[in-house]
């Protein structure tokens, strides 16, 4: 990712590990670790966004947990601002959260049901004390307003909300504190596609506005497109290809990326894709295949898939991919 390392980097994740302990038995012995993480790295520019995808299960929302600090990193860096956040005590944390916030994937569960949106919107400003009193209620009438909702719906509880204005309602909380960076946990994938384009939209509006940088995470390809300017792709606890959107779109090199694109509809009805279907099942991550974790479903996979773990290189215009036969 050349264009984001010669950007203002605003985060930068290196050699990230995270393993999470299999108890058995009646005494909760440990039999084995789910590697749900293991050895991400990536940079994030000021101001750009990154699309993650992958599979359930390949550890995009593990890794986003570490960085909200809602998961402890076994190891590695996490570097916000050029200060690795990992090592941050207590107090320190709570002024990182300032900057660092998240938009949830569910807005159904995401908000809490017996509060009113004044309550919702207002709590964060309220718990760092940010604004007087008597002009709390100016700014959460801004919050609102610039996700496109009323004065009047602060008095209202998220169940007499649509499902896109409870995401909006959820967007207006995350930008409260005027946060640098948002992780965006799948932040569309619940709501109808008739609302998807809308906070899609809204969100890119507001990356505008306020300068915010994205890590936005989903499993759709072409919702990544729509927002993104970098796109990983990860399998089973590792990045297998980096690219720039636009590069990756138009070429994607992994095996792997491929049979997901190819899964990706077409909105050109004259363009014919061929699909690629991948056999077998996605390996356990509790033990996961020696050398390329993607060799089991590969089409490409010869013995040195199985010897060697791939590791990401440069194939070009800082594309990046793991595998032996590509780049």
């Amino acid at each position: 990712m050349s264009e984001a390392s010669s950007s203002d980097v605003i985060l930068s994740v290196e050699d990230l590990h995270k393993y999470f302990p299999v108890k058995r038995g009646a005494f909760g012995r440990t039999s084995g670790y789910v590697q749900a993480v293991d050895g991400v790295s990536f940079q994030v520019g000021r101001g750009q966004t990154l699309g993650v995808v992958g599979e359930s299960g390949c550890g995009k929302t593990t890794t986003a947990r570490i960085i909200l600090s809602l998961e402890r990193a076994d190891s590695g860096r996490i570097v916000f601002n050029g200060e690795d956040i990992l090592q941050y005590d207590r107090e320190r944390m709570r002024g990182l959260r300032r900057n660092i916030q998240a938009i949830f994937q569910d807005p159904y569960s995401s908000l809490n049901p017996r509060k009113t949106v004044w309550d919702i919107v207002s709590e964060p400003l309220r718990v760092h004390n940010l604004y007087p009193r008597a002009e709390l209620r100016d700014e959460v009438v801004k919050l609102l307003e610039q996700v496109g909702l009323r004065a009047d719906h602060l008095t209202r509880y998220p169940h007499e909300f649509s499902g896109g204005q409870r995401q909006r309602i959820g967007i207006a909380r995350a930008i409260s504190l005027k946060p640098q960076l948002l992780v965006c946990d799948e932040p569309v994938s619940a709501l109808d596609v008739s609302i998807r384009s809308q906070i899609l939209n809204l969100l890119l509006d507001l990356q505008q506005e306020l300068g915010l940088t994205y890590i936005f995470i989903a499993h759709d390809l072409s919702v990544v497109e729509h927002i993104s300017d970098f796109v990983a792709v990860m399998y089973l606890g590792k990045v297998v290809e980096m690219a720039a959107a636009e590069e990756f779109y138009a070429r994607p090199l992994h095996p792997y990326s491929e049979a997901l694109l190819s899964a990706t509809p077409v909105p050109d009805p004259e363009t014919h894709r061929e699909r690629i279907v991948l056999t077998g099942d996605v390996p356990s991550p509790i033990a996961p295949p020696s050398g390329c974790r993607f060799r089991t479903r590969c089409p490409l996979a010869t013995d040195i898939c199985a010897a060697e773990e791939p590791l990401l290189h440069d194939a070009g215009e800082g594309h990046m991919v793991a595998c032996h036969h590509r780049g």
